[in-house]
């Protein structure tokens, strides 16, 4: 019997919101935590999360970080507290056998996240390398990658949840520099991800949204977007 399927079957989610519902697909200006509170548990299969951490120039000291890293040298990093709270809000909000997509850089990808993950139902299930065709900074080897990492509620199945099985672990997109934000995702990708593990119509949440790529990715594939960013948003909710 195949593992793969190209049919998704979680069945019907409950309203996302509660009280005073959300407004999808606008870029709500909200504190990530706050946000998260607002949703219901178990209503949304998918999730993106992009911790403000500077793990690689914090650690590594490149010393670039005034010329080409400004903006990110420039943004609050969120300490390792925070980062866990954040996974905890998620896996509460994410329906059984929903996914997270966490964009971790190099210094994450060695050091381990495992404990972001303590006490949650979230496992990690596979990583994706988002090569940017595009070399940045490096004391040593020059960055030409982002790194994703595919957590899933459990139960922990692929078949009937993960329907494009196309997807490669190495994919490549452009990096498209975005003046206004210091370091944009590949909507490419992400649109691919959220066709793979929802059907139409669903929810897909970003509490941390920055850029805001993630709603350019539902928009895309015809989901419904619903996320947050404490600086970037452009409208005001509370």
């Amino acid at each position: 019997m195949s593992v793969y399927s190209h049919a998704r079957g979680i069945g019907d989610l409950p309203s996302v919101s509660e009280k005073k519902s959300i407004p999808f697909d606008r870029k709500i200006k909200m504190d990530g935590l706050k946000f998260l509170g607002r949703l219901v548990d178990n209503s949304v299969p998918a999730a993106f999360f992009d911790p403000q951490y500077r793990g690689v120039m914090d650690k590594l000291k490149y010393g670039n970080e005034g010329s080409r890293q400004q903006l990110r040298a420039q943004m609050k990093q969120m300490p390792e507290e925070t980062i866990f709270d954040f996974v905890s809000e998620i896996a509460r909000v994410l329906c059984p056998s929903g996914h997270l997509f966490l964009w971790i850089d190099k210094f994450h990808l060695c050091e381990g996240t495992s404990s972001w993950f303590d006490g949650t139902p979230m496992k990690t299930v596979d990583l994706i390398t988002w090569d940017k065709e595009r070399i940045g900074m490096g004391y040593r080897s020059r960055r030409k990658a982002e790194y994703l990492l595919v957590a899933q509620k459990k139960p922990v199945r692929a078949k009937g949840v993960w329907t494009n099985h196309s997807i490669p672990d190495v994919y490549q997109e452009k990096f498209q520099r975005d003046m206004s934000f210091a370091h944009p995702k590949p909507i490419g990708l992400q649109a691919k991800l959220i066709d793979a593990v929802t059907n139409s119509g669903d929810v897909v949440i970003d509490p941390a949204a920055g850029s805001f790529s993630v709603l350019a990715a539902a928009q895309q594939t015809g989901r419904k977007f619903l996320g947050c960013d404490i600086a970037l948003g452009e409208f005001e909710w509370s």
